[in-house]
């Protein structure tokens, strides 16, 4: 990896319009609306005082996939995503502009043959120049270690509490969910076509990590923010263990103060933790 060309990187912002279908879209991608006669998920996706689901600010005004551009040297085929995070500072609206400024934050050397951890942060501005969100990804650079460092990474979340959660819930997964959700921006083929995700060591197709996270962030509304998505101001998930479209996503939620949660996902049919140290804040 070229440290210098990717500490010295300036990306060139990202305009991003999105309309009611698309916002719709998304939510469906994430499996709201499968009760049709649940009034409460029936706002995310039906025009008629149509509500943007928090989680929505990880797919607006993304840059593309710069890192496997060859002027960086990283090798992009063993990148794996690791973190995600989002603060809404302004509710998202059902439909508009957006204006995407990226960075690299800081890279977190860990030795030759043991790869780096990359931080990058998306801010997201109206058109009157007010932040809506400011969303983090973190990506292990598994063949990159042995380059050297720059920045100070942000702090995240330590483990769980122990004992049992306070909430428990069950969302079930299409076996086409990657298909629908690959619609809102990420067409990378390993979420549709057997062959690629075999080269990549899945035996078929495996769900979009950002899926699940907004799975979680389905789960988190419904359980503790009475689907008021005003009321979800932030998040932050580990991506452990990817999961297979068609299997039961349960989050398990942990009750602290301040409106602060944690919470956890596992797939239900192989009882594996796909989704760890969860972390959200609700209001009001």
């Amino acid at each position: 990896m070229h440290l210098a060309k990717v500490k010295d990187h300036c990306f060139a912002p990202v305009e991003h319009r999105f309309d009611f279908r698309d916002t719709i879209l998304y939510a469906l991608g994430l499996g709201f609306g499968s009760d049709p006669v649940d009034p409460a998920e029936l706002p995310f996706v039906y025009e008629d005082g149509l509500q943007a689901v928090p989680s929505l600010c990880v797919v607006l005004a993304h840059p593309g996939f710069w890192a496997k551009r060859p002027e960086f040297g990283i090798d992009w085929l063993r990148i794996l995503h690791g973190e995600q995070s989002f603060e809404i500072h302004k509710p998202l609206p059902a439909a508009g502009v957006v204006h995407g400024e990226y960075e690299i934050e800081a890279l977190e050397d860990k030795g030759a043959g043991k790869g780096a951890i990359l931080h990058q942060a998306k801010r997201l501005r109206d058109d009157t120049g007010d932040l809506v969100a400011t969303v983090r990804s973190v990506l292990f650079l598994r063949g990159d270690g042995g380059s050297g460092s720059f920045g100070t990474p942000p702090a995240t979340p330590g483990v769980l509490p122990d004992g049992l959660p306070d909430a428990v819930v069950d969302l079930p997964t299409l076996p086409q969910q990657a298909l629908i959700y690959r619609l809102s921006g990420d067409y990378n083929p390993i979420h549709a076509d057997p062959a690629p995700a075999r080269a990549a060591g899945f035996d078929r197709p495996i769900l979009h990590g950002l899926c699940t996270m907004g799975i979680a962030t389905r789960a988190l509304l419904r359980a503790r923010a009475g689907n008021e998505p005003a009321r979800l101001t932030s998040m932050f998930v580990r991506f452990s263990r990817p999961v297979f479209p068609g299997e039961t996503i349960v989050t398990e939620i942990f009750d602290q103060e301040n409106g602060v949660v944690r919470f956890r996902c596992r797939s239900k049919e192989r009882d594996v933790v796909v989704l760890d140290r969860g972390h959200a804040v609700i209001t009001g």
